[in-house]
């Protein structure tokens, strides 16, 4: 398409546009809540037209019969009629009475079908007071207070866009506001900015009185609500009508489309009839009243359009982001929480006397508290510098139709696949989502193979003996991967040659890749499904098959078929037929999540199956009233919570045995701890850390919420798999069987867990040790693992493989990344003198280490289970992924849990969970520790002391 008229980005490029818009979101919803403070209301309003002055659905809008030919265009066709929404109102953002000097708005949502919708908004004089969106939304934040702080507000506005544009701005809305409006039959409205009208034209629009209008009343109105008293004395007498009219673009000069404060005088383009606004007769009462108080609940943009109207303009693009956040926040869809003045100033000193500190000594030799302030500083700058939104920009944006109500069912359960969790942005960290990044992607297809991934393997990962994390148990080890199934699952291909990604292997040396197959030279893995566009030049997006959100998947299921499969017939209970899993005919596990299937994951999903089940059954007795529906998305939302809390507060400061570690991550979940220290150095810095996470309100920190890529590296924990297992007897500790993974794992892991029953199980867990979370220690078993039934895939091989092929960086960017120091000598990596010779002759350049070999390598603090790099993504991560949650953060209550949920969560645990199901642990589970710490275990009889 050619046209006369251009657009111009701000900034440079439409995603750095996009990325200001959502910061100038950010602005529009603090100043709704400065209007709500100012106006002491109960609730956030509109930002601006925030009283009506009246509402109806009983209006009409018909295109003229003598419509010029070069105006048609979409629903604009001669003789057209269309039933429309109208809304006048006030331009204050804290109502006011109606003889109080204000702009006057007119917003209509004109209905051309159930699909096609199209909003008009305009005001009561015929520019804008601000030339773009920055001057908009900075003269709004500046203006929102009472008078000391406007005061305060307009002379930091003159710094930021110059005395001459505050006087200007100052001097149009005086102009508009001054005029004495004596009727909103008489006005004439005009649009903020420009549209495109068909293919070719811009325009803007106009509204103004038209012939055959009611005559106006002859009594006085009311001091509070004049124009509103006026308008529905008119349209008891008669129809109120006006006339739409469009000014077309003349040329760059005259008519400027990025410039919204220059008029489109009539001189230089006259306004062209298009269609007559018809609001009908009618009596106000008690229906019409209801219909107005509909309209307010409705959002108005002008971007509720299709692309033959599509807005134009920088302050026109901005209006679909910061209405959407004004929309949304009114909505109670979305949530700003402001920084206090004392949190920006002592925060800023605070991280800077840390970065100090921090060249000098490490954070976890600092005494504990002093270590939670240090980590709250790191976790600050890592959610300013390692939040990458990988979202494709829109270029420009495209209208859209009018969003749907939501559905009353997703404001009070979790969807199966993790729409509307975001009710601002339904589609946010659903199935299918794209992983973000915490470093921008480095990659590098020359680099693939290099070294080979079976070298690096055989010389730096495989398991030469046995190396265990003394630490924690073998249900440590199963609990992550139970965690790991729940957030991510990259979406592949099956292995099919055309699709596969190949690995050279070292001369003399062959592979198996399915099973019954041939012995070849290559080793070959399914690949991943990359998606179209990208944030760096090459295909380096994936989707994610599960959600992005911690809502149990896992157990549940991403789908409402796959979730049905899982239940009783009309019951709210999980099937599990004699306490265990139910198999399908293929001998499958039945639950949400089922790959990479063994014995440990069998135990956990059985786990939590059971307590669903009791939950079901303790929700059907005390709320009586319930159907089976509301019990079973009541249970799934108790569950999914206590197995965040658990995480966050039972096995993280399990495998992360520090104090700080475990006072910070408490904090998380309960609020910083009590002593006065500590409440008044968090609340110096980080107010937001005083209550807990479950009491404070969503914050994406900016980017959408998704898992990354880099949290996916780092959660590589393999190792911690042993190959060899012994079972035995809780009751008296005799010895049951001396097994291996290979015997656990895949279709055998259920009939395994029956035969021995969960108790044992357990117990021979909770007694014995996983691997160490190092070099030279991942399992033989996941070397050769069965997947799909007929894929032989080596994990070890995989895990570097697809670290690469997904851009992540090599280890040493990836450390420099997250705000640690380079690494220069391979001594720097490892204390292990054999592993700093074998690096060496691997890689050769210590800035080819790749990132898993690196994390897995490096020493980690005192009482850790892994790294401090992967701890950076952690710190960052752990809070994100309850924070960004509804269901964790404002929607963590009694009216969505039901009261006896949240007592189950409060008083719940790992602990407390195994003794529902298991009574006989009780004299073996850790007295003063998690349920992840080693257990005591029983000497079998004849074995122990005379």
């Amino acid at each position: 398409m050619t046209t006369a008229w251009r657009e111009t980005y701000q900034g440079g490029s439409p995603e750095a546009e996009r990325l200001a818009f959502e910061r100038m979101a950010q602005d529009i919803m603090g100043v709704q809540l400065t209007s709500q403070k100012r106006a002491k209301a109960s609730a956030v309003r509109r930002t601006f037209h925030a009283k009506p002055i009246f509402a109806t659905v009983h209006a009409s809008l018909r295109v003229v019969d003598e419509l010029p030919e070069h105006l048609r265009a979409g629903w604009v066709q001669p003789g057209r009629t269309y039933s429309t929404i109208v809304r006048f109102s006030n331009a204050s953002s804290v109502p006011q009475p109606d003889g109080t000097p204000d702009l006057r708005g007119a917003a209509l949502r004109v209905g051309v079908s159930a699909d096609e919708q199209h909003d008009l908004l305009m005001t009561n004089f015929p520019v804008s007071h601000a030339r773009n969106a920055h001057q908009f939304v900075e003269f709004a934040k500046a203006t929102a207070g009472g008078p000391l702080s406007k005061i305060a507000g307009l002379i930091g506005l003159a710094f930021k866009v110059g005395p001459p544009e505050t006087l200007r701005m100052l001097e149009n809305i005086k102009a508009g506001r001054s005029r004495n409006v004596r009727s909103i039959a008489l006005e004439t409205f005009w649009s903020r900015g420009a549209s495109r009208w068909g293919e070719t034209l811009a325009v803007r629009f106009l509204l103004r009185p038209a012939d055959g209008t009611a005559p106006a009343p002859s009594s006085p109105a009311s001091a509070a609500n004049d124009l509103a008293w006026e308008l529905v004395s008119r349209l008891k007498s008669g129809d109120v009508r006006f006339e739409l009219c469009v000014q077309p673009f003349v040329d760059e000069t005259s008519t400027p489309i990025e410039d919204t404060a220059v008029e489109w005088t009539e001189r230089i383009s006259p306004p062209i009839p298009v269609a007559v606004l018809t609001i009908q007769k009618q009596v106000v009462g008690a229906a019409a009243r209801g219909d107005a108080q509909a309209i307010e609940s409705l959002s108005f943009n002008p971007w509720n359009t299709t692309d033959e109207f599509r807005p134009l303009g920088n302050l026109n693009r901005a209006r679909k982001n910061v209405y959407d956040a004004s929309s949304a926040h009114r909505l109670s869809q979305r949530w700003v929480t402001p920084t206090p003045l004392r949190n920006v100033l002592f925060g800023a000193v605070s991280r800077g006397v840390f970065h100090a500190v921090n060249a000098v000594v490490e954070w976890h030799r600092l005494p504990p508290k002093v270590g939670l302030l240090n980590l709250d500083a790191f976790r600050h700058v890592l959610r300013r510098d390692n939040l990458i939104d990988t979202d494709i920009p829109e270029a420009p944006p495209r209208p859209r139709p009018v969003p749907p109500q939501v559905a009353e069912d997703v404001r009070l359960h979790r969807t199966y696949d993790g729409t509307f969790n975001d009710l601002s942005a339904p589609k946010m960290g659903s199935v299918d989502a794209v992983f973000g990044r915490n470093l921008r992607p480095v990659y590098r297809p020359d680099l693939f193979d290099t070294p080979n991934a079976v070298v690096v393997t055989e010389q730096l990962l495989k398991r030469e003996s046995f190396i265990p994390a003394t630490i924690v148990n073998i249900l440590a080890a199963a609990w992550i991967q139970f965690q790991v199934h729940d957030w991510v699952d990259h979406a592949r291909y099956a292995l099919d040659g055309e699709h596969d990604v190949t690995i050279p292997m070292p001369p003399g040396m062959t592979v198996q890749n399915r099973t019954g197959g041939d012995a070849e030279t290559v080793m070959r893995l399914a690949g991943n499904t990359e998606l179209e566009g990208d944030i760096a030049g090459a295909p380096i997006l994936f989707g994610n098959n599960t959600s992005h959100w911690w809502d149990s998947s896992e157990v549940y299921g991403n789908n409402f078929v796959n979730n049905q499969r899982l239940r009783d017939d009309g019951s709210a209970k999980l099937r599990l037929p004699g306490g265990y899993l139910a198999d399908d005919v293929s001998g499958q596990t039945v639950t949400g999540f089922n790959f990479s299937w063994w014995l440990g994951l069998a135990g956990m999903h059985t786990l939590f199956a059971r307590e669903h089940n009791v939950l079901c059954d303790e929700l059907r007795s005390h709320y009586k009233t319930w159907d089976e529906e509301r019990i079973f998305q009541t249970a799934r939302l108790i569950v999914s919570a206590l197995i965040a809390k658990i995480h966050t507060i039972e096995w993280t400061p399990a495998i992360l045995a520090t104090k700080a570690i475990d006072i910070g991550l408490n904090a998380n979940w309960s609020g910083a701890p009590k002593d006065w220290l500590t409440q008044l150095g968090i609340w110096l810095i980080d107010s937001h850390s005083l209550t807990g996470i479950p009491k404070t309100m969503p914050d994406h920190n900016g980017v959408p919420f998704t898992l990354t890529e880099d949290f996916a590296t780092v959660y590589r924990l393999h190792p911690l798999i042993p190959d060899d297992y012994t079972f035995y007897r809780c009751d008296d500790g005799g010895k049951i069987d001396d097994t291996t993974f290979d015997k656990i794992q895949g279709t055998a892991a259920d009939g395994y867990m029956r035969n021995t029953g969960l108790n044992n199980v357990l117990y021979s867990f909770g007694i014995a040790n996983p691997g160490a979370i190092t070099l030279h220690n991942f399992p033989a078993s996941l070397r050769t693992f069965v997947r799909n039934e007929t894929e032989i895939v080596d994990l070890a091989v995989a895990d570097i493989v697809r670290t690469r092929r997904r851009g992540v960086p090599r280890y040493n960017d990836f450390r420099a990344g997250l705000h640690k120091p380079r690494i220069t000598r391979w001594e720097d990596l490892t204390a292990n003198p054999e592993s700093v010779r074998r690096l060496k002759d691997v890689y050769g350049n210590i800035d080819m280490v790749d990132t898993v070999v690196g994390l897995l390598g490096e020493n980690p603090p005192e009482g850790f289970g892994f790294s401090d790099t992967a701890f950076r993504i952690f710190i960052l991560m752990a809070s994100r992924r309850l924070q960004s949650d509804r269901f964790l953060t404002v929607d963590f209550r009694p009216e969505i849990y039901s009261p006896l949920g949240m007592d189950w969560i409060a008083n719940n645990g790992m602990t407390s969970l195994i003794l529902r199901h298991c009574p006989e642990l009780a004299g073996v589970l850790p007295r003063t520790a998690s349920a992840f710490a080693p257990w005591r275990a029983i000497v079998p009889s004849g074995l122990g002391s005379p």
